[in-house]
Order: C-alpha cells, then structure tokens, then sequence
C-alpha cells in the first residue's frame, strides 16, 4: 500500500515538475515576443493594417506638330461612402439635403439614396459605392455635397483616384500614337510613339497611406498623399494631323474599292525626314479597316519593282551602264537557268534604252543589264547595295523595326537566280516600306539619307528639354552624277512611263510603281492569284517637299492590282489635297488651281483648309466633364445641354476651328 502511494506521489511530482517547465517556457516566450521581437511582430501588424498605395502618375500629353492633342490622360474618381465613421448627428442632418445633391446629379429618386445610404449605416458598411468614372469637375462638386464636405473622417466620403489615356482624334493614326500597356504579370506592351517615349510621358509615381477596413476594402487615412506624383513631360510628334487626315481616307478608300487584306501609306517631308502621316489599315473578318499593326515599320516583304531604283544607282554608280544603253527586251520573255522573267508588256519592247527600261519597268530590260554585267562578280554588285545602307535598319525610335535582308553569295539562300531575281524585287530580299521611303527621300534629298522621326521635341510645361533634330545617316549614298540622272528617270515614270495616268499639269511628282507577286510558292497561286501594289515617290518634281509611299497587300485581282491603277491613285490624292491645303509657297505661283482639279471622290472628307488652325477633336461618347476638359484647354467657350455623355457637339469632328471657338455640347 505504501509502495503504491509512493509511485502515485512520484507521477504528481513529475507532472507538477513538468507544468512548472512549460510555465517558465510560456512566460520565456512571452517575454522574447515583447521584449526581443515586439517590433517584428507590431510591424507586421501595422502592415496588415496599413499600407502604402501607388499614384500612378498623369501621363503628359502627345501632340501633334501643330498641336493639336494625339493623346491626353484624364484623371477618374470613384466615390465611396463609409457608414460607420460617421456620428449620428452629422448623419441625421445631412442625409436628405446629400440624397437630394446625389438625386440630381448621379439620377434615381433622393428616396432610392436616402434609404440606401441608410441601409449601409445600418450593415456597418465602410466602402458603399456612390458613383464610378467621374471627371475632375464632378468630383470637386460632389465633394462639395452636404456630409461629405466635412472630410474623410466627419464625412466618411472615400475618394480614389486613376488616370484613362484619351484619344480626341479618335482612331486616326491609332497605331502610331500606340500605347504602354502592363499586365498582371508585370510585363509591359509598349507601342508606338507612346511606348518608344514612355519613359518621358509616364512622370514620377506618388504614394498613400490606407488603412485596411472590413470585407478587406482599404480606407484613406487622410486626404493628403503621403508623396505627391510627378506628372509626366508633353511630347510633340512630327505628325501633321491634316496630312494624316488626307492619307488616312485616301488609303481607306483605295482599300474598300478593292476590297484588300492590309495596307500603309506615309508621308515624311523631305529635308527633316520627320513622318507627317502614318497608316496602317487591315481588314476585319466583317470587311472593315482598322488600324491592326504597324506594317510601314515592321512588316519586310519582296518589294518588287520599287527595288530597280536601287539596282540602277548601283550599275550607274559601278559605270556598267549609263542611261542610254541599250537594252534588248527581245519578245518580253526571257530565260535563265529554266525560269523565266516576263515583261507585263505583251510582246516586249524590243530595243530600249535603259532609262526608257526604267520607266516602263521592263523586268527583261533591268534583269539584261544586271545580270550580263554582274553574273561574273556578283557579290560586287551586292556590295553595291550594302554601301548605300541597303542591308541595314534605320534604327526608328518605334519599336518592331524590321530587319532588312540583302543575301550575298555564299548564304543559304543564295542561288544561280539570286542576282537576276534581286535585279527587280526579288530574290529573297526583305525591306520595309519605310526604308524604301527612306531610300528614295534619299534620291529625292540629293543624296542626303535621313532618319526617319516621328517626334520633334519632349516639353516640360513651356519648357523644351529636349529637341529632336535631324539625324543624318549617309551624307552622300552615290554621286550627285547619278542623283541627277535617277531624279530625270523617276520624274519620266509619271510623265511618260508606268505612271503617266497619275500625271496631271497642275503639280509636278516624281516616282515609281511596283507590282509585287506575293505568296507566289503556295500552290494555289495560279488559280488565287495574290499581289503587293506600291507606288513611292516625292512632289513636286524640282525641290520635293514631301516623300511618300503607299503599299497595298492582297488587292481583289478582278478589279485590279498593278502598282499604278491600286496605290498610285492614293499617292496623288495626297500630293493632290496637300498642294491644295498645304501648299507650297515658292510654287503657289505657277500652280493656280482650281477647286475642281481637286479629286471628287474626297469632298466629302476634308473642308477648305484654313492654315494654322487647329482640328475639332471627336468628344461623343466622352463624359461631360471629360469634354470639357479637353476643349477649354483648347481654348473654347463650352455650352452644354442636359446630363450625362455626350451626344452630339455643333463643330463636328475634323473641322477646321474658326476664331469664334464657341461649341454647344448636347447630353443625354
């Protein structure tokens, strides 16, 4: 019996022991939490609690050359009430006069806002909505209404802030202008102008400070931000939103006539090499046109005959050849190596000098004299190419440039037909439409290569910290010899050649069609046959001012495909529209035009052009306050009918502005 008592004593002292341990362990650890990691712990709490909110700061604005606005970031206010901050009696006393504000300014009866903002105080609701997207004016007027003017705490009106990029011209050059986009992932899409410049146009993001509040929604804690953002710089592009307007519609309507998969035209004046109109227009599975991709940029196709230029300059540069060799383009069918090259000329033009071969793209006339003087020592001629900076990217500041390819002998793709092939477009070469603009504004600017350039300068407010000036690539790509002797050829082509339906006495232009196979390998192309038409060239004749380039993909075979009758027309329409709005003055003279040599097809799209003045800016759609926004920045006096988005405006979008900038707006 003792012996049993002693084993039981002997368990309770143990056990005791044992709780006596774990209670120094639990008064050990308590003391480690408060004294040694008390801080941790608390950090981590008020990071529960608290935490820092980005601002994401306004983007500057994107300009065109005249600026008029391309782009413009509009601040968006959402409005959230917390029910439960809020005393009684400041609630009592305001909720009829603030129902009655909300009534009349976001609609619904003050009986449907009285009971609901009841019925939040009543569930202890600390983040009901009151109204999404509104514009800088509507929330500084709501943040006047009764109850909330008496701030976040007394009020409980919870304000947060965002920025939506607007575009006021719409979807006119959509492509160009671009944008910076980030997903979840943190990964960034920038395209365009908006994505080359964005680290100008994106400023200094700011921070504020939120508290964590029930149903995890996060409450200011004041209505100061704890670091203010920077708003970012201004950008002025090159683009000339009238001339943009002009290629835009010209292409557009070439496009619709022959129902075409994608196209791109661009205008870049001559001297600057600064891009005055960008397009790119592809067509939707519905039969429409949008701007899809940057094509003039970053698609590299056979360019066709466009490339004979580059092989002329180089025989006339090698001095294989002169401009009144001759040439016999025999029946207009020729053979190498089993393949043959034909003229679209039927029964060809038999003996021809070749610059006549030139103006009438004879594929014989300018394969013969390629490839009798080059076949020996092709790669002579293929460095002919590379000198001239054929077989190199421009180095544009838009991103997706793509990448030329001249082949030389020795490469994968090199083979016996290389050369007679490359001789006219052929051949495995790649090139952009704009660098075969920039090749041509070359021979335009007497030999001076420019880099192309989308942006003039980045302003900060009134102040410019940077200006984009030209950049010079080649001085001198060939001999002023063969400058003058091409520019004689090219203006040939309209006055005499493949061009001449495009030659009209009231303006002189120079330049060269092509007419491209495309998809040639596939094994349906004889039954679908597919087609690239170009045409490229400058005006006027003598000191251009302007260079352009206009490349059609896939036109309906059935209502025509050649260079001249699908892109040519559209290259005059714009020489056409930009002598009569913009015209040259050193010319002006000597053209005396008249309005009905202007083409009918395009009344319908442009105005008398009245120089200086600035474009009305599409606002339909936008809500009020955003409107407003824009058009007082550009200086109008706004008069506005009714509540809500805007419906229709009096100066309809793409007008000229007159001097009496007055605008009605009506809402609904």
């Amino acid at each position: 019996m003792a012996t049993t008592e002693k084993h039981i004593l002997n368990r309770l002292y143990f056990i005791a022991a044992c709780l006596f341990l774990f209670a120094i362990g639990v008064v050990v650890q308590l003391l480690n939490i408060q004294i040694v990691e008390g801080d941790k712990y608390k950090g981590l709490a008020d990071e529960r609690a608290f935490k820092n909110f980005t601002i994401t700061a306004n983007r500057g604005n994107l300009y065109d050359t005249n600026l008029n606005l391309l782009a413009t970031s509009v601040p968006k206010y959402d409005i959230r009430f917390d029910a439960v901050t809020v005393t009684d009696k400041n609630f009592e006393e305001n909720i009829i006069p603030l129902s009655k504000k909300l009534s009349a300014m976001l609609g619904k009866s003050p009986t449907y806002w009285s009971q609901s903002l009841r019925t939040a105080r009543i569930n202890k609701h600390r983040y009901f909505l009151i109204a999404r997207n509104l514009g800088y004016s509507e929330y500084l007027n709501i943040k006047s209404f009764p109850l909330f003017n008496l701030g976040t705490y007394k009020g409980g009106m919870i304000t947060e802030q965002r920025t939506v990029r607007e575009h006021p011209l719409g979807e006119l050059a959509a492509r160009t202008v671009g944008y910076d986009r980030r997903d979840d992932q943190g990964y960034y899409t920038r395209v365009g102008i908006e994505g080359a410049f964005s680290p100008f146009l994106e400023g200094t993001d700011g921070h504020r400070l939120k508290q964590k509040i029930a149903r995890g929604h996060w409450k200011p804690i004041s209505d100061n931000n704890e670091v203010e953002p920077k708003d970012g710089n201004d950008v002025i592009s090159t683009i000339d939103v009238t001339i943009q307007d002009i290629a835009h519609h010209a292409l557009l309507a070439q496009l619709e006539k022959y129902e075409a998969d994608h196209g791109t035209v661009v205008v870049m004046e001559t001297k600057t090499g600064e891009i005055k109109a960008i397009s790119n227009l592809g067509r939707t599975s519905k039969g429409t046109y949008f701007e899809k991709l940057n094509y003039a940029v970053g698609e590299s196709n056979e360019p066709g005959s466009t490339f004979k230029l580059m092989s002329m300059v180089v025989a006339l540069e090698d001095h294989v050849i002169d401009t009144n060799t001759v040439v016999d383009t025999e029946s207009g069918v020729i053979t190498i190596k089993r393949n043959k090259v034909r003229d679209s000329h039927r029964g060809g033009y038999g003996k021809i000098t070749a610059s006549r071969a030139f103006e009438v793209s004879s594929n014989v006339g300018v394969v013969k004299l390629i490839y009798n003087n080059y076949k020996d020592n092709p790669q002579r001629f293929i460095d002919g190419l590379n000198r001239m900076g054929l077989n190199k990217k421009l180095g544009v500041s838009i991103k997706g440039e793509g990448v030329p390819s001249i082949p030389s002998p020795g490469d994968k793709k090199w083979s016996g037909l290389s050369l007679p092939w490359m001789a006219y477009g052929y051949g495995s070469i790649q090139i952009t439409p704009l660098q075969t603009l920039a090749f041509y504004n070359a021979i335009a600017n007497n030999g001076v290569l420019v880099k192309p350039r989308f942006i003039k300068e980045i302003r900060e407010w009134d102040k410019v910290i940077l200006k984009n000036e030209v950049v010079v690539i080649n001085p001198a790509i060939c001999s002023q010899e063969t400058i003058g002797k091409v520019q004689e050829m090219l203006k040939n082509v309209v006055i005499r050649g493949t061009a001449k339906s495009l030659y009209s006495p009231n303006f002189s232009m120079a330049g060269k069609t092509g007419t491209a196979q495309t998809e040639y390998w596939m094994k349906d192309w004889a039954s679908n046959r597919r087609y690239i038409s170009s045409f490229v060239g400058y005006f006027p004749a003598e000191n251009p001012k302007y260079t352009s380039i206009v490349v059609i993909h896939k036109p309906k075979v059935s209502t025509g495909y050649y260079g001249a009758d699908v892109s040519g027309p559209v290259f005059k329409r714009i020489a056409q529209k930009i002598y009569t709005d913009t015209p040259v003055e050193d010319e002006l003279e000597s053209l005396e035009i008249e309005n009905d040599a202007i083409s009918k097809d395009f009344d319908k799209y442009f105005t008398t052009a009245q120089e200086g003045l600035k474009l009305m800016p599409n606002v339909v759609g936008m809500p009020m306050m955003d409107a407003l926004a824009i058009l007082e920045n550009l200086g109008f006096e706004v008069m506005v009918e009714g509540k809500g988005n805007v419906k229709n405006q009096s100066i309809k979008p793409g007008e000229k502005i007159n001097s009496n900038k007055k605008v009605t707006l009506s809402l609904s």
